[in-house]
């Protein structure tokens, strides 16, 4: 298949330029900030809505600081450390999903312990939305034509402007519907568990679920994802992205077990008949 040319840029105004990519960050955080004011209703969090407009400002900031800083460190530390005032330039591209993600929850938890607002509460409400801006976000790397996949001759397989004579897998659009539409189904549909008092799961299970859930669609995807090439295979056989995945997921499946074992010390709290009132 030929790559649909579609021009990044939808509209030119002088020098300002709007292109696909920026207007998916857009509609992604326009996207949570809806689904989390919904949520906020639905579940009574009233100590949150006084503060969720100043909270939603602090993550953007926290994504697109996490998300450069991550990039940096963890994809291209060699050339920034011999050009550090580039650091600062994301406008010539280069952000890291992994970075943002430490981004996030370091500066929401931040924010949250500083306003004495529950941050496992908080991080469910928002977690359940991300993937709504990942999924939109890998559609901007589409036609953007970049981060395509490895060679194949798969019939879909497309020829990207940037990827020689060899038609490649769209992993894009793999990881547009596994790290985008099935995690979002997945996690939205799961998210009242955490709200229910009795039956429920505990506040920040979402959380661990979006981690392992993510890490593994992203080791899957990549897969199908040409490597870095500054960076190739490390050990020989594993990429950047399934290597920061694997850390992620070991990281969700230790809050899973920790958030698990607080709700158990609270439910044999609740049935302790010593503990409860006449």
């Amino acid at each position: 298949m030929t790559f649909p040319a579609i021009d990044p840029v939808i509209f030119s105004l002088g020098p300002l330029q709007v292109r696909w990519y920026g207007l998916m960050y857009v509609l992604g955080f326009t996207a949570s900030y809806l689904l989390v004011r919904r949520q906020i209703r639905a579940f009574s969090y009233k100590e949150l809505k006084a503060h969720f407009e100043n909270l939603n400002l602090i993550l953007i900031l926290s994504v697109v600081l996490g998300g450069r800083l991550g990039y940096v460190l963890f994809y291209n530390f060699s050339y920034y450390l011999q050009h550090p005032m580039e650091i600062p330039a994301t406008w010539t591209g280069g952000m890291s999903f992994h970075g943002a993600c430490i981004g996030v929850i370091i500066g929401g938890w931040l924010y949250v312990r500083k306003k004495d607002l529950n941050f496992w509460k908080c991080a469910d409400l928002y977690v359940v939305t991300i993937p709504i801006g990942l999924g939109l976000g890998r559609l901007g790397n589409f036609i953007n034509g970049e981060l395509y996949g490895r060679a194949s001759s798969l019939p879909w397989a497309m020829v990207f402007p940037g990827g020689g004579p060899q038609p490649r897998h769209p992993s894009q659009l793999y990881e547009m519907v596994l790290e985008g539409l099935l995690l979002f189904l997945i996690l939205w549909f799961q998210k009242n568990k955490p709200w229910q008092e009795k039956k429920g799961w505990p506040h920040g299970s979402m959380l661990s679920l979006f981690l392992i859930g993510y890490g593994a669609f992203r080791i899957v995807v990549e897969l199908f994802r040409e490597p870095d090439q500054h960076i190739g295979f490390i050990f020989g056989f594993l990429t950047m992205g399934q290597l920061l995945s694997g850390l992620m997921i070991l990281g969700g499946g230790l809050l899973w077990l920790l958030r698990m074992k607080e709700g158990y010390k609270k439910d044999k709290k609740r049935a302790d008949p010593l503990r409860t009132g006449p």
